[in-house]
């Protein structure tokens, strides 16, 4: 295999953990004393970090474009609060994952997990569903200055694990994903299942759009 690292999104790629997620979205709108929303409108708002989950969440629910900073600070507070309770609770390994991890583990693959989700939230989550073992390395989204699509994540876990870009291979589920990857000059697969922001994941730019994990290292094992 020409690849000696893998860079693996979390949310949508590895996990479903929008159940989870949307509880605490909801438990802060209940906070706030606003109706609570479909877990598919709080999918569209997952991607960029919980900070930019909850100004869309603020934006969605009200009246008025501008957030008011004092409400915004309230909300994060409590979005922080509420997903420290149920980060884990309902959240689910997607198929193939498991065996993905075990295959790239095989042919001797250092492996990472670089998220926007912010590390006090994405250790608790790997070890509640028993996946941190597999990780040599977590880059959360406040471990560096800059979170995906800037591309300082995963320059900082090729660097932390001393692989050249060029033998780094980034697996995720977006638009931040696919652009991180190709500004740090890394190969990029892309997952179908996960959280896009609603947009067409056959329009990004991505070296291949893979079913699962599983089928990512078959991929992989090729090149």
């Amino acid at each position: 295999m020409q690849y000696t690292a893998v860079l693996f999104d979390l949310d949508g790629t590895l996990v479903d953990s929008i159940p989870d997620i949307a509880a605490a979205a909801n438990g802060v709108l209940s906070d706030l004393s606003r109706a609570p929303l479909p877990e598919d409108v709080i999918r569209s708002f997952v991607g960029k970090g919980s900070d930019v989950l909850v100004q869309r969440l603020l934006r969605h629910t009200s009246e008025n474009e501008h957030i008011d900073p004092a409400e915004y600070e309230r909300a994060k507070a409590s979005f922080a609060h509420h997903y420290a309770q149920s980060n884990g609770q309902h959240s689910t390994i997607y198929p193939g994952v498991v065996e993905g991890l075990q295959a790239f583990k095989a042919a001797g693959c250092k492996l990472a997990v670089v998220t926007n989700k912010p590390i006090e939230f994405t250790i608790p989550l790997l070890d509640a569903l028993h996946l941190s073992p597999y990780f040599e390395l977590m880059v959360g989204g406040n471990t560096t200055e800059q979170k995906k699509p800037h591309p300082l994540p995963f320059i900082h876990a090729s660097n932390t694990l001393h692989v050249p870009a060029a033998q780094c291979l980034v697996i995720g589920d977006s638009i931040n994903d696919a652009q991180a990857a190709r500004g740090a000059q890394m190969d990029v697969l892309l997952v179908p299942h996960g959280y896009n922001e609603g947009i067409d994941i056959q329009t990004l730019d991505a070296d291949a759009i893979v079913s699962s994990i599983k089928h990512a290292a078959e991929w992989a094992t090729t090149r």
